[in-house]
């Protein structure tokens, strides 16, 4: 139904004028009109995603506050249109999720993008041992951290695409702290990592990955 529209508010960056938002929003008339769905203090939300054939069921990838901790951080889910949220995927109130992708052949397979970072006054702590990726293959009820061929030790912020026409092909973005930051790709759904090359990586105010529809 493209009449159904989400709005997630924040900016997701870490600089120091970031605007943070009040939660998520919610049309029903293709952006007429618009409706408080809550999460207010997740301040900066990266992505949203709204399941294909079940509009009721949404993905919010929320960073939570900036300048200090809290617990509204991670992956939250809704199986009604917003009424409610279960916190679906929660790391420690330091790390948030900055984005999120959905296998295109299942939608119960997600990955997720966690972001431990910081703004203070004198510095910014742009990654730590609790970013990583993580898969779900049972719309977010459990899930596991894959590393195998990642950045060991600190990780900055992270950018993911799967490829439409191959859906086991994944691409993220890395910027690692102390190591080597770029574009890894994965062939068996996240299992396994490999660094393709090391001209590019997500810096920590902002970055964007996105695979060819068509050519994987």
């Amino acid at each position: 139904n493209p009449n159904v529209v989400w709005v997630g508010t924040g900016e997701s960056w870490g600089a120091r004028l970031s605007s943070y938002g009040d939660g998520v929003y919610r049309s029903e008339d293709g952006g007429k009109t618009w409706q408080h769905m809550g999460l207010e203090q997740t301040r900066y939300i990266g992505r949203i995603l709204i399941h294909p054939e079940d509009a009721e069921t949404v993905y919010v990838a929320a960073l939570g506050s900036l300048w200090g901790p809290n617990d509204q951080r991670g992956l939250f889910k809704t199986t009604d249109g917003g009424k409610s949220w279960t916190h679906a995927l929660s790391i420690n109130e330091h790390t948030g999720v900055v984005d999120v992708a959905m296998d295109p052949a299942n939608p119960d397979l997600l990955y997720a993008a966690a972001y431990q970072r910081e703004r203070r006054a004198w510095n910014f702590i742009g990654g730590g041992e609790a970013s990583g990726i993580f898969k779900t293959s049972d719309g977010g009820e459990s899930w596991q951290e894959r590393t195998a061929g990642l950045p060991q030790g600190d990780i900055g912020r992270i950018a993911l695409s799967i490829c439409r026409s191959k859906p086991n092909v994944v691409y993220a973005a890395v910027e690692a702290v102390g190591a080597e930051s770029g574009v890894y790709r994965s062939s068996d759904y996240g299992a396994s990592w490999e660094l393709r090359t090391n001209d590019f990586s997500t810096r920590s105010d902002f970055g964007q990955i996105r695979c060819d529809p068509n050519n994987p």
